[in-house]
């Protein structure tokens, strides 16, 4: 598939076909969730993230226009200061009663060190990628969604694929951080270097990055492939494809022994069109699949193989930007967590058996890669590589069986939860697997010693 997170486009326009030929007969769809009231009692508007799962209605919204009304809307507005960017998080990291930021007023590249970007924080990510084109320079890899800002990236781990490739932070040098105290700090290796590693993955705990200074590559065009094989392939092959490829990753798809696998290397070759997205058609087709067949999974199996198993393999060429990093109109919730690499393929094998074992009602791929370790004290890759698994329910369907069918499946093999994704973990057992969890406590201490940037969330998940 040419878009990331579904990774099924290649065959996507033959199921489409088919699907008109009578794959949508006696779909069985979920009504739409209801939906919180736009105002509260008190008339404070609705704020809600973009599957829908995580709102609130804050008393005050604050969109500073520089570093000083930042700094001061942290000291003065109403607690807990939280700030939002896309929604995309699926944690309750953002909802507050009390003040509500955004700094999209602080956005665009603010100037340049050599090669390194110096990005306000507010910036998107689908903005980001043009704006250092502009000077031949592109950021080494990108997650698979570019509605985020830089910020909310950060805050997150957020990251892509590429078993020698760093999540995001990792790419960071320097940071501006606004505090609750009015100030703003300058934060590197050398300039409170304590603050810097916890800050670089911070939950918006430590008080709000401004700006950033990142590193960045050479911005070169990047050779898509995407190809479907059966699963036990893919199985057999990651690694090798994690070694050969700069960035790969694969889709399991349940139900189907499928996988779908997409691989990007750099290349001199001109560009070539990857042709329109498909990817809410294609999972539209997943879902009645779905829908027709969950009475036998047999049949759902047979059905999908017709469908997929013929797919010819998709390519495009184009900048890394334009291809690593896409828009999702499909909203889903999800849980994503991150293995050492030697439980990753075998926590893998466990979390689709017990899928089909459970919830013939899944249908979205199951997202698998591989990020290269880093130092952060928050960061899930730090002291080593990690591997990701990522779960995905449709908006419309529940995904309670996620804490209690999958997760322990994740924790089994060693995973770390993705800061932004769906989990249950609390302080006590965060601790056990962060060596620096008590060293980020206490500069978050330090730093908001009254917790005015702490929503219940965050108070339940440091133990506060």
């Amino acid at each position: 598939m040419i878009s990331r997170r579904t990774a099924l486009i290649a065959g996507g326009a033959g199921v489409v076909a088919a699907a008109g030929g009578g794959v949508y007969l006696a779909s069985r769809d979920k009504p739409e969730p209801p939906a919180p009231p736009s105002v509260d009692g008190e008339n404070h508007l609705l704020w809600r993230n973009w599957s829908g799962v995580a709102y609130a209605y804050p008393a005050v919204r604050s969109a500073p226009r520089d570093e000083a009304q930042v700094a001061e809307a942290l000291k003065t507005s109403a607690a807990p200061v939280r700030v939002a960017g896309a929604g995309h998080s699926f944690t309750a990291l953002v909802p507050t009663d009390g003040t509500l930021m955004t700094l999209d007023n602080l956005s665009g590249v603010a100037g340049w060190q050599g090669d390194e970007a110096v990005v306000w924080a507010g910036t998107r990510l689908g903005a980001l990628g043009p704006a250092l084109a502009e000077r031949g320079r592109a950021m080494a890899n990108l997650p698979d969604i570019n509605k985020q800002s830089l910020g909310g990236c950060l805050g997150t781990a957020t990251h892509g694929t590429g078993a020698k490739i760093q999540a995001i932070h990792g790419d960071v040098v320097a940071l501006r951080l606004a505090t609750v105290a009015g100030e703003v700090i300058d934060c590197d290796a050398v300039q409170n270097p304590d603050i810097f590693q916890a800050a670089k993955v911070s939950l918006g705990a430590l008080g709000v990055i401004t700006q950033a200074r990142l590193k960045t590559i050479a911005n070169r065009n990047l050779h898509r492939r995407v190809w479907i094989e059966p699963f036990e392939e893919s199985l057999a092959k990651a690694e090798e494809r994690w070694a050969k490829h700069r960035n790969f990753e694969f889709y399991a798809v349940p139900f189907t022994d499928l996988a779908a696998n997409i691989s990007h290397d750099e290349t001199d070759a001109p560009a070539k069109a990857r042709g329109p997205d498909t990817d809410s058609a294609f999972l539209e087709v997943l879902k009645q699949l779905r829908n027709l067949t969950r009475f036998s999974t047999p049949l759902r199996k047979s059905a999908a193989k017709a469908l997929l198993g013929s797919a010819a393999p998709e390519e495009a060429i184009d900048q890394g930007w334009k291809l690593l990093s896409t828009e999702r109109p499909v909203r889903f919730n999800e849980m994503e967590y991150h293995l050492p690499v030697e439980n990753h393929l075998a926590g893998l094998k466990e979390v689709v058996a017990t899928i089909e074992a459970n919830r013939p009602d899944v249908f979205f791929p199951i997202e698998v890669r591989r990020i290269a370790a880093d130092d952060a004290w928050l960061s899930p890759f730090q002291d080593g590589p990690r591997g990701s698994i990522a779960v995905h329910c449709h908006y419309k369907d529940d995904y309670d069986f996620l804490f209690s069918l999958i997760q322990p499946v994740l924790l089994k093999h060693g995973g770390r939860p993705h800061w932004g994704k769906l989990h249950s973990l609390k302080a006590h057992e965060l601790a056990v697997l962060y060596p620096n969890w008590n060293d980020f406590l206490e500069v978050r201490r330090r730093l908001d010693p009254q917790g005015r940037l702490l929503n219940p969330y965050l108070k339940t998940l440091f133990g506060v």
